[in-house]
C-alpha cells in the first residue's frame, strides 16, 4: 500500500469564547488531515492547536502540514512508527500537527485490518465517562455553570483556575458549597500558579475534597514540583508538563506527580501516547486522557485509545462540548449523557460532514 495524496483542511470551529490561566480561545484552531492510499482507504486525522500551551497555531499547524504531505507521498501508511520517524526527523517538536497525520496512518490501519481502532490496538469497551469542564469566569457564573451541569446529570467537573490565588479557593468553595458532596470535584491551574501559591491554594482547598488538581505551575518550576506534591494534601496530576514517555520516566522518577495526564497534542498522537501509558503501567500512575478543542473527530481516536489502554483511568473527553457552535462531524463517538461509546465501525469512525468542509480552506497535495 503507498500513500498517493493528502487534504488539508483549514477546520475552524466556532465556539464560545473560552478562558484557562494562560489565555483566551475565542475559536478552536483545528486542521483536518485525510491521507489517501492507491488499496482506496484514506485516513482521517484532526489536530486543535493551543498556542499558549503547545506553541503551534493553526498557521503553523497548516504550513507543517504541506511539508509533511510531500515527505509521506509514495511510502506505506502502515509502518506508522517509520513514517513517523520520517517527520520527526523533518522537524522537531510541532507535535499537534504531527498528532493529526499519526491519527490518519492508524486510521487507515485499523480500517485494512477490519477493525475499530480500539480492537486494532487490543482493547476492549469499558465504561468510560467524561468529566466537563468550566472556564474561568467570575465566581457567579462559574457557580452557576457547575450547577447547571449537576441539573444535566453531570457527576464530574473540572474546574480552570491559576488568574488569582484567593479567587480561586473562593471559586472552589463556592462550587462545592452549590453542587454538595456527591459531586467529584477537579481542578487545572494550567501553569498559572507560584510554588508559594500553589502550596497555598492546595492547602487551603483541601477541605472541598478535590480528586486532583492539574499542572499546579509553570514548567519552568518543574525542579520544585517533588516538594510541592511532596507537600500537597491535593493530588498532582502532571499536563504541561509531559509530552514524551522520557518526560513521564523523569516526572515519576523524581515522585514529581501522582497523576499524568496524556494529550495526543502534546505526545504527537496514539504512537508516543502508548510509551507514556506503558511508562505510567510499569510504575502504578494512572493516567488521564484529556484534549484541547478538538471536534468529535480526535475524541472518538482519543476514546478508541482509552479503551486500549488499562491504566487510562480518568477522561477528559469534553471539548467539544466546551462552547462549540456547530458540530462537523458525522458517525464517531456518541454521547449518553455524560457516559461515551462509539460504534464498531473500522477505524475511527468518525469523518467530517462534507457540507461543513465545502466553506473550509483546503489544500491537495
Amino acid at each position: 500500500m503507498k500513500i498517493t495524496h493528502t487534504e488539508i483542511y483549514r477546520f475552524s470551529i466556532p465556539m464560545e469564547p473560552f478562558m484557562i490561566a494562560t489565555g483566551t480561545m475565542h475559536f478552536a484552531q483545528n486542521v483536518l488531515i485525510r491521507i489517501y492510499t492507491d488499496a482506496g482507504i484514506y485516513g482521517v486525522g484532526e489536530c486543535s492547536a493551543f498556542p499558549m500551551i503547545v506553541g503551534e497555531t493553526q498557521e503553523t499547524c497548516l504550513a507543517i502540514a504541506k511539508d509533511f504531505a510531500k515527505i509521506l507521498m509514495g511510502k506505506n501508511p502502515l509502518d506508522i512508527p517509520e513514517r513517523m520517524n520520517d517527520l520527526s526527523n523533518h522537524v522537531a517538536n510541532n507535535n499537534t500537527i504531527k498528532s493529526a497525520f499519526d491519527m490518519a496512518l492508524f486510521d487507515i490501519s485499523s480500517k485494512n485490518a477490519g477493525m475499530p481502532l480500539y480492537q486494532f490496538l487490543g482493547g476492549q469497551k469499558k465504561s468510560v465517562e467524561t468529566d466537563m469542564t468550566i472556564g474561568i469566569d467570575t465566581v457567579e457564573k462559574m457557580v452557576q455553570s457547575a450547577l447547571n451541569f449537576k441539573e444535566q446529570g453531570c457527576r464530574i467537573i473540572k474546574i480552570k483556575l491559576g488568574k488569582d490565588v484567593h479567587d480561586d479557593i473562593e471559586r472552589v468553595k463556592q462550587i462545592r458549597q452549590a453542587v454538595g458532596n456527591d459531586i467529584t470535584l477537579r481542578l487545572d491551574a494550567n501553569q498559572g500558579w507560584s510554588f508559594d501559591d500553589a502550596l497555598l491554594a492546595l492547602g487551603a482547598m483541601e477541605v472541598f475534597n478535590i480528586e486532583f488538581c492539574e499542572q499546579p505551575m509553570r514548567t519552568w518550576y518543574d525542579d520544585q514540583l517533588p516538594e510541592l506534591n511532596l507537600n500537597s494534601p491535593i493530588k498532582i496530576m502532571a499536563d504541561e508538563s509531559c509530552y514524551s514517555h522520557h518526560d513521564a520516566r523523569r516526572l515519576i522518577n523524581s515522585k514529581s506527580c501522582e497523576y499524568i495526564n496524556i494529550k495526543f497534542a502534546k505526545s504527537g498522537g496514539i504512537l508516543e501516547a502508548q510509551k507514556i501509558h506503558e511508562v505510567a503501567l510499569q510504575t502504578g500512575v494512572k493516567c488521564m486522557i484529556g484534549g484541547m478543542l478538538e471536534s468529535r473527530i480526535a475524541i472518538s481516536a482519543k476514546l478508541h485509545f482509552a479503551f486500549a489502554s488499562p491504566n487510562v483511568k480518568f477522561f477528559d473527553l469534553d471539548s467539544c462540548l466546551l462552547g462549540h457552535l456547530i458540530d462537523p462531524v458525522v458517525g464517531g463517538l456518541n454521547y449518553n449523557g455524560y457516559f461515551v461509546d462509539i460504534p464498531d465501525t473500522p477505524g475511527i469512525g468518525a469523518d467530517a460532514d462534507p457540507l461543513f468542509l465545502l466553506n473550509c480552506e483546503k489544500w491537495f497535495i
